[in-house]
């Protein structure tokens, strides 16, 4: 019997020590993207059509995409945008806003809008049997929306209770003080103090001034052709006044972090340090911003910041997952991304994790900055992050909503439509120099912002980063409206 557990324990022992060994396999050949050539026509009222047909499933996405988001908004009415694109859905001259809901039920279909920081939206996806009855509703809340009132006041109130409760978590507020702080931005979803004077009056002129044909783009994508579309297009929409499309101006004071350090000489990787002080709370989230100026999402550099992205923070095999989560369990994630803009992007490192371990995460995170700035990047690292972003993208495109909102994601920048069938090309093109210089040049001298209770990491943060100046506000002091964020 002895001998019998034994042997067993030894097989079950070589059996563990194969699996240990055992790597994962490697990625598949990379496989290119085709998608169908857009077909483009403009209305003479200046709306721009543009269509990809897949006639795979039948499904038709309508994407109407406006060329105004949170950018277009004055600071003191942040959330405005986006209010804007919601209230579409929300009731018409001959619809409520149930009767909206309920006839785009009865085509099984859906409906959303909604705003960014760079576009507004509504979409539409039914089967394409149904696309004419949805042309009629979509075409209906953008021309005739009621903006009832009372309607306005319901959404302000919604918007209103969901920022009192997020603005008290760690993530959210970080999140928040990040925008202003960092990338001189004000959020896209409004501040309580925003929202709350936002008049019927605003919604109004920001959707006059800025929903108009010369400024969107009708897109298709799905079991429909483009003769189709187009004369659904001109059907609905060649009533639409032209209005005039709205200059957007460069604001300077955006190009320029407010109290950025002098660059002239070598850049250290973190330039501030802020600490919002939030007692009792049980996490502390830890961000790392950095504005990167002059460098937007139609440039070339597009390509190696999405691969650098990554491998830093870019899914679970990132490396700052597997140093924070994976390795530590100090976190249950840990990531990165960019925000683009025309004409910039918005960096940041994510993570929330116990008050205790904020310092420890913090230097992590800069460990890994200095890393990618310092050191190659692996081929054997680089091709399985490679595929992390074509995989994905190429199963995207594989649903009209995905196609669709690619599609307006190149318009919305100015980007070529052909740009999709060269991503996975453009991608897998990154060299690890061009990852490392892009880091060093673009990602070093940003802010660490921490949210969280101040009293347990202080001692921590001061031991670890003893050189550094450490800014502090108590959350009860924070003002989001304010250069300072102090009230």
């Amino acid at each position: 019997m002895k001998n019998t557990l034994t042997l067993l324990c030894v097989l079950c022992a070589l059996v563990m020590s194969s699996f240990a060994q055992e790597m994962p396999p490697a990625p598949g050949v990379p496989k290119a993207v085709s998608v169908p050539a857009v077909q483009e026509k403009k209305l003479p009222n200046g709306l721009t059509v543009a269509v990809v047909q897949k006639s795979q499933v039948p499904l038709v996405t309508i994407n109407l995409l406006i060329r105004a988001g949170a950018s277009g908004e004055d600071a003191s009415k942040a959330g405005l945008a986006d209010m804007t694109a919601s209230m579409l859905t929300k009731g018409t001259k001959t619809r409520t806003a149930t009767q909206i809901a309920e006839a785009v039920e009865f085509l099984g279909g859906s409906i959303s809008s909604g705003a960014g920081w760079n576009t507004s939206f509504i979409s539409v996806t039914v089967t394409s049997d149904k696309v004419a009855q949805a042309m009629a509703i979509l075409a209906d809340v953008v021309l005739n929306p009621k903006f009832d009132q009372k309607e306005i006041d319901l959404l302000k109130s919604q918007s209103l209770d969901g920022l009192t409760y997020n603005l008290k978590q760690p993530s959210f507020l970080a999140n928040y003080v990040a925008s202003k702080y960092s990338f001189n931005e004000h959020p896209a979803g409004g501040t309580p103090a925003s929202i709350g004077v936002i008049s019927r009056a605003d919604i109004l002129k920001f959707q006059q001034d800025n929903y108009n044909p010369a400024n969107s783009v009708l897109v298709f994508a799905g079991d429909i052709s483009a003769a189709t579309s187009s004369s659904l297009a001109a059907k609905y929409f060649a009533v639409w006044g032209k209005g005039k499309r709205p200059i957007k101006e460069l604001r300077l004071d955006r190009l320029t972090k407010i109290g950025s350090a002098d660059t002239s000489g070598p850049r250290p990787i973190v330039n501030r340090f802020l600490v919002v002080d939030l007692p009792k709370s049980g996490q502390a989230s830890v961000i790392y911003a950095q504005p990167i100026n002059g460098i937007g999402r139609s440039d070339a550099r597009y390509f190696p910041a999405s691969v650098l992205n990554s491998v830093l923070g870019g899914g679970y095999s990132s490396r700052l997952n597997q140093e924070i989560r994976i390795k530590r369990g100090l976190s249950y994630g840990a990531g990165s991304s960019f925000a683009w803009r025309s004409w910039k992007a918005n960096f940041a490192t994510r993570t929330q994790t116990k008050n205790e371990s904020a310092a420890e995460v913090t230097e992590l995170v800069i460990d890994e900055l200095r890393k990618l700035s310092t050191t190659p990047t692996a081929e054997s690292e680089l091709i399985p992050r490679k595929s992390g972003l074509t995989g994905p993208f190429g199963l995207s495109l594989e649903t009209t909503g995905g196609l669709a909102n690619a599609i307006g994601e190149l318009y919305g920048f100015g980007i070529p439509s052909s740009a999709l069938n060269s991503y996975v090309a453009n991608v897998n093109g990154v060299t690890d120099a061009q990852i490392k210089n892009f880091a060093l040049d673009n990602l070093l001298g940003g802010d660490i912002v921490i949210v969280g209770d101040y009293s347990i990491f202080r001692a921590d943060l001061a031991k670890r980063f003893p050189k550094m100046t450490v800014d502090v506000i108590k959350a009860d002091d924070l003002d989001l409206s304010k250069d300072n964020l102090r009230k």
